[in-house]
């Protein structure tokens, strides 16, 4: 499924999140290439009307394996999957692009006895999300944003879902509705028809750009292991400089004399570390470019450049929940094509869209919008000496 707007990915919805690269290949990529390894034989991708998923993986060589479908206007899952009616003859599993965990629970949910399977994952704020009730192995309810206090259980209905056939039929029987997939799950659960796995990890969640960070240790972890570093192609690094894995350096970067790279760091292909340069735990789409400074936590989009000297506080003072995130670490996000200049403070936190300015010397404690040119006032003192 990758038909959404993205719209809560800002600064990074310029494109379907499930298309945001990561060692050098979309969200996408990954999924495919988990369900494929976990025994998936045939994939359909869902895509919008601009079919931009398809143009984003064409360079991609995925086989004969994957065909796309379009949903023309955005009603909703129920209404996305009814697209794919005509291919579907057998049980159907049903997860999100950027879900590239999705492989690692299929051999335990084809084991269990009944015909839907929910993923459900634990979380410390059931409040917030639709929440399982269960009794035993089985589903007995499921309750949308439950109210404190009241919560059939911490078990959040996590977005990969093993279905059958026979989803079709019950989606017909309702009225057209943007909420219709979670409908239809309420009626098998009714006829007990609802089994469950668990787990405790929900790192491949990814409503908000800052979820990327649990995305990159994933897939870091998966495929280069402990203290390992993948350099590209063409890729120059100085004398001097430190590579501390697990990073991935992709093809015609820079790490310039004296950088320290360190600790679940992605460079895409074209990216420049500046000389005397720290990044850690940050994400560099295509061709980002930093001078010298301190980069924590945070994620460059795609020809981003950034002046010498800047700073992006990752902590607060208090190491305090930075803003409404739920992170204690966070840098700055940083949407495509923006220009930041030297000496520049960015706080803790800080969003910044595509195409902007921020001027030399500046601070930054507030989130700045697309197209937006930020500058922080100085005055100059001229006074003769006494």
């Amino acid at each position: 499924m990758a038909a959404g707007e993205s719209s809560r990915f800002w600064p990074l919805n310029y494109q379907n999140k499930s298309l945001f690269k990561i060692m050098g290949k979309p969200l996408i990529w990954h999924t495919v290439e988990g369900l494929r390894k976990a025994g998936i034989k045939e994939v359909i991708i869902i895509q919008g009307p601009e079919k931009d998923i398809e143009d984003g993986l064409k360079n991609y060589d995925l086989g004969d394996r994957v065909k796309y479908l379009v949903q023309e206007t955005p009603q909703g899952m129920g209404d996305a999957l009814m697209s794919a009616q005509k291919l579907i003859s057998e049980p159907f599993l049903v997860v999100g692009g950027h879900k590239v965990d999705a492989g690692d629970y299929l051999s335990e949910m084809t084991k269990k006895d009944k015909e839907v399977i929910l993923l459900g994952v634990r979380t410390s704020q059931p409040w917030h999300y639709g929440i399982l009730k269960i009794a035993g192995d089985k589903v007995v309810d499921l309750v949308e944003k439950p109210e404190k206090g009241k919560e059939p259980s911490n078990l959040k209905l996590g977005a990969i879902y093993l279905l059958p056939p026979t989803f079709f039929e019950y989606h017909q029987r309702l009225p057209k509705d943007h909420y219709s997939f979670e409908q239809v799950l309420k009626l098998y659960i009714q006829e007990e028809r609802v089994g469950l796995v668990e787990t405790r990890e929900d790192f491949s969640s990814l409503k908000h750009s800052w979820q990327l960070f649990s995305l990159v240790k994933y897939l870091l972890d998966k495929n280069l292991g402990d203290q390992k570093v993948h350099v590209g192609k063409n890729t120059k690094i100085f004398e001097g400089a430190i590579i501390k894995g697990p990073c991935y350096i992709g093809d015609n970067c820079v790490v310039g004399n004296n950088a320290l790279v360190r600790d679940y760091t992605n460079l895409e292909d074209g990216s420049v570390v500046g000389a005397q340069a720290e990044v850690v735990r940050c994400v560099f789409q295509k061709n980002a470019h930093v001078h010298s400074g301190f980069f924590g936590d945070s994620i460059l989009g795609e020809n981003c450049r950034v002046g010498a000297g800047t700073v992006t506080g990752n902590i607060r003072l208090d190491r305090g929940v930075i803003k409404e995130t739920g992170l204690n670490s966070l840098g700055a996000i940083v949407g495509n094509n923006t220009h930041i200049g030297i000496n520049v403070s960015l706080m803790p936190g800080v969003l910044i869209g595509s195409n902007c300015v921020v001027g030399p010397g500046s601070v930054v404690f507030d989130n700045i919008e697309d197209d937006t040119a930020f500058y922080t006032k100085f005055d100059n003192v001229l006074e003769r000496k006494k």
